[in-house]
């Protein structure tokens, strides 16, 4: 029964006041939280007609996905193992194939929980379970199971941003570091940030407000799955009809649906993506383009566009599973940014009308290309006579801008959990207090794997525990001394290996690197778990890696590299120790799952890399390309690191062009500064509910890629997480995120089989013939080409 709305005036005041509580971010209390909940699927008509609007973390988890825990459930199997290796190889070689790749790809989670599903079911069904064999099938394929498949498999599926840096010393700098001190590098650098990361798990893993909302819909999707496969197997021991839930013919049915439209936008009919009255009632408008255009990259803002393709409305940020608080602050960036990049693009700011509306490159004052080898002597290095002759590099407006905000919001992020969260912050470094480390010296055993790994909690505090994590006390932990035992190794190889791959990079870089890695893996891991949104932050680790050692942009390739990549290492491990706690498996399964999907995966990207560079250096060192391999990915990165590594004190410093970025730094720490004043002098204005790192990071959000989503994707944002979880919680809290993930999991197996099949991956592209609804020598929405 949905949620039933009266026309009583005392009843529509009542819900208008626990709406206006919602939107402020309010506690309303769902049940007694002492109420051991189990899946939704689970509760009983009568309490899911009185459901109510799930109101904060601990309700959502609670009511969403089943913290009810199984510890008769087996991970450990060989055919867990086999599964997560073989996707392991899968992953990570299809991730180092896409880098080199005109397109880019990624291989998702959600494709690899749907493929490692059907893998363990068929397993389960083929192999007999007598005699030997019974060893291959134990007993039913289970949740905990494909959960330790998953994590091992999404470690892997990425490409090492390790890889990135070798590929530009062989491409770009004819360096080529002996085979063992590259699989070293990639092993230090991909470990690094696991081991600062696993240090920090009692404030950001933990706690139910480490959300990670991105992974509710996976996990959603197992509760479901299996749910249904267990109870299925029990009928047919019973010799009754299997029966399947409502939530489980949801999710195969949105699946399919979702599977088979998307062949339209991606392929058939590309106008979907990005549909603009606008632009088809006047084809021939530059600024209309600007403005209104967006179903290809860097056209335009995509403003009242309406996009119909799944993959770009989620696009990695599913709308339905981000929290509304969040969702709030990212609309008021993107309203800004419309603002602002109108404003310096027409008040021609930065001489922004000489370059592209929306463009990443560095260009002559004209206009034209910036040529950055012509501005490098024989070692690489800027040299200052060169860069006379070709003058300074310029870059599009809107990219300054998003520049400028990303360190406005990245400082803001400090000020910000620094007043609101300060709590947190503290008990983020609780292991390292003076008592604990002797704590930890006394039980310290050099054969650390022996720890017991049992964690301690008072009962008195076992009330307050996120319900997940307290039935995560009954498993051996993954200890401290695991992590520190990995950070410490991967700081000494990777000590020894910036001297041996001649890096440029000094061992004082090195360890301010690692600095900056530990204090950003703090905050914006902080606000990545709180609100789902993740901040890009290499173009501020290449701009402090860029004043410390001027000049040097093969130093500065190593400094992003221990900085960046140990931040969003830090952020993978976490969401999957998530996973792990939301599906109930054990620490010490996951551990080992990431490490050998992370070290696996490194193997397998350094094998394809130079395999690929080896056959085809000339198209990798092309400007053009072809359709099948593009070196775009090393040549962003090497033109990048010039401009940030060789140019930060002629563009960036104070009295220089683009002077304002660097201070943005300074301003971003008062930007929260007012809201804290005025919720401590107004508090039922709630300022409070307002997150405004995100506000600042998002003003740059439209500066690259296909903007003609956006507009959908607040649509479904707010129908979503504002009036379906006021109006229908019951249907909210039963079906909205197992939706998401059949969502999302439907578009990327289809968007995955297009690329291989039709959108050139494994050879020629095959364009859909040219129609009214597949504009092939323009842009799909038919706004005016300003690149022709």
């Amino acid at each position: 029964m949905l949620f039933h709305r009266t026309n009583s005036d005392s009843e529509a005041s009542a819900e208008a006041v626990q709406d206006r509580k919602v939107l402020e971010g309010e506690h309303i209390s769902v049940t007694d939280e002492k109420h051991d909940y189990k899946d939704v699927e689970s509760i009983s008509d009568e309490a899911a007609s009185t459901a109510s609007v799930l109101g904060n973390e601990r309700d959502l988890v609670t009511h969403i996905i089943s913290a009810d825990d199984d510890p008769t459930l087996n991970p450990w199997t060989i055919r867990a193992f086999a599964i997560g290796i073989g996707l392991s190889a899968f992953g990570g070689v299809l991730a180092e194939i896409y880098y080199f790749k005109p397109q880019t790809v990624f291989v998702s989670t959600m494709f690899l929980a749907v493929i490692s599903y059907v893998l363990g079911v068929c397993l389960e069904t083929i192999i007999p379970r007598r005699g030997f064999l019974r060893h291959l099938n134990p007993h039913p394929w289970n949740k905990k199971e494909n959960a330790f498949a998953v994590i091992m498999a999404s470690a892997a599926a990425n490409s090492a941003l390790g890889t990135e840096v070798l590929a530009v010393q062989r491409l770009f700098y004819n360096i080529t570091p002996n085979p063992g001190a590259s699989i070293f590098l990639l092993f230090s650098s991909q470990l690094l940030g696991y081991g600062i990361g696993g240090l920090f798990r009692d404030v950001l893993l933990y706690p139910s407000k480490m959300l990670y909302p991105g992974v509710l819909p996976l996990v959603s999707m197992f509760d479901t799955l299996f749910a249904d496969g267990e109870a299925n197997r029990a009928a047919r021991i019973a010799g009754e009809k299997p029966r399947y839930s409502k939530k489980l013919k949801l999710f195969w049915i949105a699946f399919g649906l979702i599977f088979l439209w998307e062949m339209f936008p991606e392929w058939i009919f590309p106008l979907l993506t990005g549909f603009s009255v606008f632009c088809i009632a006047n084809q021939n408008n530059g600024d209309f383009t600007r403005i209104f255009g967006g179903s290809n990259g860097n056209e335009g803002l995509g403003v009242l566009s309406i996009c119909f393709d799944w993959q770009f409305i989620s696009g990695g940020i599913n709308p339905l599973v981000i929290p509304l608080r969040a969702q709030v602050a990212n609309f008021i960036g993107y309203i800004l940014c419309i603002v602002v990049f109108c404003g310096v693009f027409y008040g021609n700011i930065w001489e922004s009308q000489n370059f592209p509306f929306l463009s990443q490159e560095l260009f002559y004052e004209n206009g034209t290309l910036y040529d950055q080898l012509l501005i490098l002597n024989q070692n690489f290095e800027v040299d200052q006579t060169l860069l006379l002759e070709q003058g300074l590099p310029f870059y599009a407006g809107t990219w300054v801008v998003q520049l400028l905000v990303t360190n406005l919001g990245m400082a803001a992020t400090f000020t910000h959990l620094m007043i609101w969260n300060l709590d947190d912050i503290k008990g983020a470094w609780t292991w390292c207090t003076p008592r604990n480390l002797m704590r930890m010296y006394r039980d310290f055993d050099w054969k650390f794997w022996r720890h017991n790994g049992m964690r301690e909690v008072e009962d008195d505090k076992l009330e307050d525990l996120d319900p997940h994590y307290r039935q995560m006390l009954k498993y051996p932990d993954a200890p401290n001394s695991w992590y520190i035992v990995t950070l410490i190794l991967s700081i000494i190889i990777s000590l020894v290996i910036i001297y041996k791959t001649d890096s440029t990079l000094p061992w004082w870089g090195f360890l301010i690197s690692i600095g900056l890695a530990v204090i950003s893996i703090l905050f914006f891991g902080a606000l990545f778990a709180i609100t789902g949104l993740g901040f890009i932050i290499q173009p501020f680790v290449q701009m402090i890696g860029g004043f410390l050692h001027p000049g040097k942009p093969m130093a500065n390739m190593y400094f992003v590299l221990y900085s960046y990549n140990s931040v969003n290492q830090a952020q993978l491990l976490l969401a999957d120790l998530k996973i792990a706690q939301y599906t109930k498996l054990p620490p010490r399964a996951a551990f080992t799952a990431q490490v050998i999907g992370t070290l696996f995966g490194a193997v397998l990207n350094f094998i394809l890399m130079n395999t690929i560079i080896d056959n085809q250096r000339p198209i990798l060192l092309s400007v053009e390309g072809t359709n099948i391999w593009s070196g775009q990915q090393p040549q962003q990165y090497n033109s990048q690191a010039i401009a940030w590594g060789g140019l930060s004190h002629e563009l960036f410093a104070i009295g220089k062009r683009y002077q304002f970025v660097a201070w943005a730094y300074v301003f971003g720490l008062l930007v929260p500064i007012p809201f804290w004043i005025v919720h401590k002098l107004w508090p039922k204005l709630r300022v409070n509910y307002l997150y405004t790192p995100v506000i600042c990071y998002y003003i740059g959000w439209l500066c690259v890629g296909i903007n003609s989503s956006i507009f959908s994707y607040f649509s479904l944002a707010f129908l979503s997480q504002w009036w379906l979880r006021t109006r229908y919680p019951q249907w909210f809290n039963k079906y909205n995120y197992i939706l998401a993930a059949a969502l999302d999991g439907g578009t990327q197996v289809m968007v995955f089989i297009l690329t291989f099949a039709v959108q050139g991956a494994s050879g020629n592209s095959h364009l859909f013939p040219q129609w009214w609804g597949a504009n092939q020598n323009g842009n799909y929405d038919r706004c005016l080409d300003l690149n022709n």
